[in-house]
């Protein structure tokens, strides 16, 4: 191909240089990677034959300023395969990682490189450095010795091949939980077998059968499908066979299984621990974040572990009286969510499909925009001139005070080529250099419920918390003010990452917040007070279970990047029962022999959560003392408002803990999020 008529390679020529999508084609990305690695490996280069003596500005600085277009197509690549993935995007993904793996190798293990930066390193005090230039020097350094900087060379090669075979067997997991998602459907005649299902949801049912060309209803196991079926289904024996379905993705003898991928994932990760002078993979993820040790992440787990489990049984002990009354002696884990919304009815007079009419999705993102608004003063505006890469993602120009802040894309409806779940990513990074502001875009991806051809999207109220979630990750990108693009808004330690998605979720429960978006969509009703006051009293519900089924996942990651040993590939050993063997503790139901959950755990082998899905659970501590903050003064306190938009903004350019103490005035107190969980 001529790369001359390339648009990746090319600066764009469109608003804002946002991502030239109508005009990229599958055949472009691999010529693209290849060129632009090249370019990369030139800019380097560059540095290491510099005659000038090394200092910060001709080395640390220069190499955090090169390679920013390979970083521009990195991110719209891989941020199409999660969002709009075919068989062809796969395959050039399955080649693109361990390019781009080999390639950060080089870099990292280049002696000469690593020499300039030791220098530097070594003369630090020589330098008058600001605390931003300081906090660079630091992280390129120890990412540099991190990456097996210090290692001789038969093992710096080493480390280069585990690190490519990680990233493709990453990849290939996350490709086949994907497409033991897709490849599930269950097909629905008989309207009776599906008593207890509130008509918006049937009509979804139907919709979805349409589009497979089907008479009836069809229900698949994407969430927006499969957790409506589990709430509301009086069926029994179906709500079974679709969990039993939904628990054996990727857990069944076929092409797509990840058991055995997972020991393999598993050992690698040990090796590279091993090889960088670790005990095991948890140690050296640790390192670098807030938790420090798996001592440390294994004492908070317990701690909350111990003061849940009360509260946890006595929730499931009412949900086991309700399901007695029904003729169920032994309730089980596909129960659950139906009692439970039995339960909240009952307790609460709620349930979701009630809610529903009054949380039209563009309302609650209007909502979400106002809160940006009264909190930091960001105005939004929908846009036409800027490409999209499907005609349901919409793009939103961001203004501070007139001056242009940030891109926003929205896509919000599940489709067979975007991976399950919500997730907040950026197809620029934010940065300064020569005096300009290069300004983020910012991408929002959910799988809400689809609108019909009588109903706009409706969400539950948990949808209603995850895009204020996701908007929460969103506000952390477009606040971004910083000099380097690796410090730059989302660039934070791992376990501070989601206090701003998870402090955004409080609001959702403020009872005068709620009334501005809360209307009925036919009637413009607001949400009754008795409504949004059961709203708020049901805040809590199930929390124990909730906390418990967090830990469960949080110390099966700790078991698989601790005791690696156990699950050499080549040993017998069940990833079903080690699985259940690490989990025991925080369950509460009988534990079913046919499902795991650890083949689709993409958090942790696919995505970036390994020996880190404790953060969750951390982070709630952060947000529950930052919103209580908030609720003693005002919750839009504009003093208080002005102190976070400077922690969001700061990025990663100071220690999470001196940020969250600048904001607070203290550090955080396990004790916020005690109170709010269980009073």
């Amino acid at each position: 191909m001529n790369n001359t008529r390339n648009p990746l390679l090319k600066p764009f020529q469109t608003p804002y240089h946002s991502a030239p999508f109508h005009d990229i084609k599958e055949e472009h990305f691999l010529p693209a990677f290849r060129e632009l690695i090249r370019q990369a490996e030139d800019e380097i280069n560059a540095i290491v034959n510099n005659p000038e003596p090394p200092d910060f500005g001709n080395v640390v600085e220069t190499l955090a300023y090169s390679g920013a277009q390979l970083d521009v197509v990195s991110n719209i690549f891989f941020n199409l395969n999660s969002a709009e993935t075919n068989d062809e995007i796969q395959k050039i993904a399955q080649e693109v990682s361990p390019m781009l793996t080999e390639f950060s190798a080089k870099i990292s293990q280049n002696e000469q490189l690593f020499a300039k930066i030791n220098e530097v390193y070594n003369q630090k005090d020589q330098y008058e450095l600001d605390s931003e230039q300081l906090m660079l020097l630091e992280e390129t350094y120890k990412g540099f010795v991190r990456s097996g900087a210090l290692l001789n060379d038969e093992d710096k090669e080493t480390l280069k091949n585990i690190s490519i075979e990680l990233s493709k067997k990453s990849l290939q997991f996350g490709q086949n939980v994907l497409a033991e998602t897709n490849n599930y459907f269950k097909h629905i005649t008989r309207k009776e077998d599906l008593a207890g299902i509130p008509g918006a949801i049937l009509e979804q049912y139907r919709e979805e059968a349409r589009d497979r060309k089907l008479e009836g209803y069809v229900i698949s196991l994407q969430y927006p499908s499969y957790i409506p079926f589990m709430t509301y289904a009086e069926n029994r024996d179906l709500r079974k066979e679709l969990a039993l379905a939904n628990g054996k993705k990727a857990f069944s003898t076929n092409e797509f299984d990840n058991q055995q991928l997972i020991k393999e994932i598993v050992t690698l990760k040990q090796q590279k621990a091993v090889l960088l002078g670790y005990e095991n993979y948890a140690e050296f993820v640790l390192e670098e974040r807030m938790a420090k040790s798996p001592d440390k992440v294994l004492s908070f787990l317990n701690e909350l572990l111990e003061k849940a489990t009360p509260y946890a049984q006595k929730e499931t002990e009412a949900l086991k009286s309700l399901a007695k009354v029904d003729g169920i002696s032994e309730m089980q884990s596909y129960d659950h969510a139906f009692y439970a919304e039995k339960l909240r009815k009952l307790k609460f007079d709620l349930n979701d499909e009630e809610l529903k009419p009054y949380f039209r999705l563009e309302a609650v993102l209007e909502a979400v925009f106002s809160l940006a608004k009264k909190l930091f003063h960001l105005e939004f505006k929908e846009t036409q001139d800027v490409q999209k890469y499907h005609p349901e993602v919409s793009v939103y120009e961001i203004f501070e005070e007139g001056q242009f802040k940030s891109l926003l894309y929205t896509d919000f409806f599940p489709r067979k080529g975007k991976r399950a779940g919500a997730w907040m990513t950026s197809f620029r990074s934010q940065f300064r250099k020569d005096g300009k502001n290069h300004r983020p875009h910012i991408s929002v991806v959910c799988n809400f419920s689809k609108p019909t051809a009588d109903t706009p999207s409706l969400l539950t109220f948990q949808e209603v918390t995850t895009l204020f979630h996701e908007f929460g990750h969103a506000l952390h990108g477009v606040l971004a003010d910083t000099r380097y693009p690796n410090l730059s808004g989302t660039s934070v330690k791992w376990d501070f990452v989601e206090l701003p998605s998870q402090f955004l979720e409080n609001y959702c429960y403020e009872p005068d917040f709620l009334k501005s978006f809360a209307r009925h969509y036919e009637t413009g009703e607001v949400l009754p007070d008795d409504k949004i006051r059961k709203l708020s009293d049901s805040k809590n519900f199930m929390e124990g279970y909730q906390t418990l089924r967090q830990i469960g996942f949080g110390l099966l990651d700790m078991a698989y990047h601790t005791k690696a040993a156990q699950l050499n590939p080549e040993s017998n050993t069940s990833i079903k029962d080690f699985e259940d063997q690490e989990t025991t503790q925080a369950q509460l139901y009988p534990v079913n022999p046919e499902t795991a959950m650890s083949p689709s755990f993409s958090h942790i082998f696919q995505g970036g959560y390994s020996a880190g899905y404790y953060s969750y659970k951390w982070a709630e501590v952060l947000d529950a003392d930052a919103f209580q903050y908030f609720k003693d003064n005002g919750i839009f306190n504009a003093e208080i408002a002005a102190k976070y938009k400077m922690l969001l903004s700061s990025g990663g350019t100071k220690d999470p803990m001196e940020l969250y103490i600048a904001f607070r005035g203290s550090e955080p107190r396990v004790e916020s999020l005690l109170k709010r969980a269980f009073g």
